[in-house]
C-alpha cells in the first residue's frame, strides 16, 4: 500500500464539518421518507404508505416540497459538528495507532478501529439530534402537531422527562454507529487506494473516483446500519412506556411484522446513501486541500 501523507486530527475536524454540510443538503429528503416508512404505524386494515415512491408522494402533495425538509433544524445544526467530530475521532484514532504503544500490522484493520472509534466520538451528538428529528419527521404538516421546531421539541422532551428522554435511544445509536462507522471509512479508504492509477498518489485522485468511493462506502454503511436504525426510529418515536428496551422493540417488530421490518425504509436509504455520501467525501476532500494549501503547518 503507498505510503499517504498524515494528517491531523484538527485538520480532518473542519474539513469534517465541511462534508457534514455538503451530506445534509444532499440527502435530508430521502431520510424524512427513510423514517417516515420505518417507524410507519400498521394496523390490520391500514398501513399509511405502502413505501417509499407512495410515502415521497403523499408528502409532497399535503405538505408540499418543504414537507421533505421537515425535522431539518436540528440535524442542521448537529450534523456539521457531528461529522466534524466523526472525522476527527478518526483521524485521532489512526493517530494512536501510530504510536510504538499501539501498532497493528494491518493498515486496513487500523482504519477500521479508527472509524468505530469516530462513531463512539459522534454518539454524544447524534443520540439527542436524532431523537428530535425522528419525532419532528412523523408528525404531519397542521395545526395538530404537537411539536412547532427543534428547539421547542427538546425544551418540552426535558421539562416532561429530563435529559434521559432527550437521550432516549442511545444505546441503539451506539449499536447502530459503531460497526458501520468502521466499515464506512475502511471501505472508503480500500476504494480510494484501489481506484489510484498505478504510480499516483491517492491525494490525486479524481472527482468522480472520489464520489465513486464515497457513494459505495455510504451503501455498504447502510446496509449493516439499516437494521438497529429501524429499532432506534422505532424505539424513538414511539408513546412512553410502549417499550421496554432495545430486546423488546426488536421482539415486537418481528411478531407483528417479520425479519423483513428490519429493511423497511431500504430504498429510501439507499437512493440518498451513495449520492449523500459521495457529496460528504467530496466536500470533506475539498476542504482538507484547501486547508493543506492555507495551512499546511497544521
Amino acid at each position: 500500500m503507498a505510503e499517504k501523507p498524515k494528517v491531523s486530527p484538527l485538520k480532518n475536524f473542519v474539513a469534517g464539518g465541511v462534508g457534514g454540510a455538503c451530506l445534509l443538503l444532499a440527502g435530508h429528503p430521502l431520510d424524512t421518507i427513510k423514517v417516515r416508512t420505518a417507524a410507519r404505524p400498521k394496523a390490520a386494515q391500514y398501513v399509511l404508505y405502502t413505501g417509499t415512491y407512495d410515502c415521497l408522494r403523499k408528502t409532497v402533495s399535503k405538505e408540499g416540497i418543504l414537507g421533505l425538509y421537515k425535522g431539518m433544524g436540528a440535524p442542521l445544526a448537529g450534523v456539521a459538528p457531528m461529522m466534524a467530530i466523526s472525522f476527527f475521532g478518526f483521524g485521532l484514532g489512526k493517530q494512536l495507532q501510530q504510536s510504538p504503544e499501539f501498532k497493528l500490522k494491518a493498515e486496513y484493520a487500523q482504519i477500521f478501529l479508527s472509524g468505530c472509534l469516530a462513531g463512539v466520538f459522534t454518539t454524544v451528538i447524534v443520540a439527542p439530534g436524532e431523537r428530535i428529528k425522528c419525532l419532528l419527521q412523523v408528525q404531519l404538516s397542521g395545526g395538530g402537531s404537537k411539536y412547532a421546531g427543534p428547539w421547542d421539541c427538546a425544551v418540552r422532551l426535558y421539562k416532561e422527562q429530563g435529559i434521559r428522554s432527550v437521550y432516549k435511544g442511545t444505546v441503539l445509536t451506539l449499536i447502530r454507529d459503531v460497526p458501520s462507522n468502521g466499515l464506512y471509512f475502511l471501505t472508503y479508504e480500500y476504494l480510494k487506494d484501489f481506484l489510484t492509477p498505478e504510480g499516483q498518489s491517492v491525494s490525486q485522485l479524481s472527482t468522480p473516483r472520489i464520489l465513486l468511493a464515497g457513494g459505495v462506502a455510504g451503501i455498504l454503511n447502510w446496509t449493516i446500519a439499516l437494521p438497529p436504525d429501524v429499532l432506534k426510529s422505532n424505539f424513538q418515536t414511539a408513546a412512553d412506556g410502549k417499550y421496554r428496551g432495545l430486546a423488546d422493540v426488536l421482539r415486537t417488530l418481528l411478531r407483528e411484522e417479520g425479519p423483513k421490518a428490519l429493511y423497511k425504509g431500504f430504498n429510501a436509504v439507499f437512493l440518498r446513501a451513495f449520492p449523500a455520501n459521495a457529496a460528504c467525501f467530496l466536500g470533506f476532500e475539498v476542504a482538507l486541500k484547501g486547508l493543506n494549501m492555507v495551512a499546511p503547518s497544521w
